[in-house]
């Protein structure tokens, strides 16, 4: 009669040995809840150390998402590959952004892989200390933003390690914190529109046939009114629109990914996707712009003279650059009209929290969390917009 086989989540008799003077090694079979047994094995300082680290390696199992490709002699390009297959497999399932994914892939392949990436697992493991190095370079070659974000790869990358047997412990967890250099100079605040700008700058492009025919009038009004990205201006489409309710409902913004082309980005978090009630004025300026454009159900509100998707960088450099130069408005940047709102709204009396949620930033909490669950956006926004800028 065959041995019955081991329990699913046990494991066999550890045995412990001295690998070295003073270095000892347990090791068991382990049956996970895949039906499969793992043989697995942890080193440390002492008997007892070992042993512990074996149970603990146990009680965290995971099973290697490509059991026997790593190893501590793997090299950490080859486990930054796995680790990025897998990341881009997640945004296509709509777990990552493929924004990030550009980004991270782009500090991966130009900063981390040409320092690092010919090290052995083993060897990162009993020198940790390159990785902060990568990281400090970083920041004093080009700025703690980027630097920041190779840490948060280098992170994944060896969580990613931990998990498929190159890393028994994540190397990273030592990389220090990324300080931004003192600035000599204050930088310049960023600078809003005034009402009377505003007003100025609506006259300015409804009298510019360019600029008409570039359909930046309704546009512009239409940053103004909501406060959104340039992106997520852009991806705005009709049958999210509600007249009635006088909201948009904004779900997501334009993206050009590497391999998917101009794709539209759902967001990351749920405060991406969100109602925005309006001011009277925009839902009267959309309501006759869908009348003109024949009452479509759906589609780009501002679409481009084929019918699809605007590029904004197209929107940017061949409509918008050049009327501002004419217009005398040159320092007003697609960004500005997002200040202006948030300082509209500050001045109106709003609390951080209803800018926050008209803007979509997402500063969680308990309560904020319940309430930008509801989705209850307030009309406090839209009609102080109104007010401020419902003049003719």
């Amino acid at each position: 009669m065959p041995r019955p086989p081991m329990p699913l989540g046990t494991y066999g008799k550890i045995k412990v040995n001295e690998v070295t003077p003073g270095r000892f090694r347990a090791r068991c079979k382990y049956r996970h809840y895949d039906g499969k047994v793992y043989q697995v094995q942890r080193d440390a300082g002492s008997e007892t150390a070992a042993v512990n680290r074996l149970k603990e390696a146990i009680r965290d199992w995971v099973t290697p998402a490509q059991a026997g490709t790593f190893g501590p002699d793997s090299r950490f390009r080859d486990v930054a590959l796995g680790w990025l297959a897998e990341f881009e497999r997640d945004a296509g399932r709509g777990f990552n952004s493929w924004g990030s994914v550009d980004t991270y892939r782009n500090r991966l392949t130009l900063i981390v892989l040409p320092e690092i990436g010919e090290l052995r697992a083993r060897e990162i493991a009993t020198s940790p200390v390159v990785l902060d190095q990568v990281c400090q370079k970083t920041r004093d070659r080009m700025s703690a933003s980027s630097a920041k974000i190779v840490k948060s790869v280098i992170g994944n990358v060896c969580m990613f390690g931990v998990r498929v047997g190159a890393f028994e412990t994540n190397p990273a967890r030592d990389i220090g914190r990324i300080e931004s250099k003192k600035a000599r100079n204050r930088p310049q605040r960023p600078r809003a529109l005034t009402t009377s700008e505003v007003l100025e700058l609506f006259g300015k492009l409804d009298t510019d046939d360019k600029a008409v025919a570039a359909d930046l009038p309704d546009l512009v009004r239409f940053f103004l009114a909501t406060g959104e990205r340039t992106g997520e201006a852009l991806a705005a489409d009709w049958r999210d629109f509600d007249p009635d309710a006088g909201e948009l409902t904004m779900a997501g913004n334009v993206i050009r990914a590497t391999g998917k082309g101009r794709i539209v980005n759902r967001g990351k978090t749920d405060n991406a996707e969100r109602p925005i009630p309006l001011p009277r004025w925009c839902v009267t300026m959309l309501v006759d712009r869908h009348e003109l454009l024949g009452r479509p159900t759906s589609g780009p509100i501002f679409p481009s003279t084929t019918g699809t998707i605007r590029e904004a960088t197209n929107v940017r450099n061949r409509a918008w650059n050049p009327f501002k130069q004419r217009a005398g408005f040159e320092w007003v940047t697609f960004r500005t009209f997002r200040k202006t709102v948030a300082t509209l709204l500050d001045d109106a009396g709003l609390t951080a929290r209803q800018i926050a949620d008209i803007l979509g930033h997402a500063h969680p909490s308990m309560t904020q969390d319940v309430y930008m669950g509801r989705q209850a956006a307030s009309r406090d926004g839209a009609n102080a917009l109104d007010a401020t800028l419902g003049k003719r």
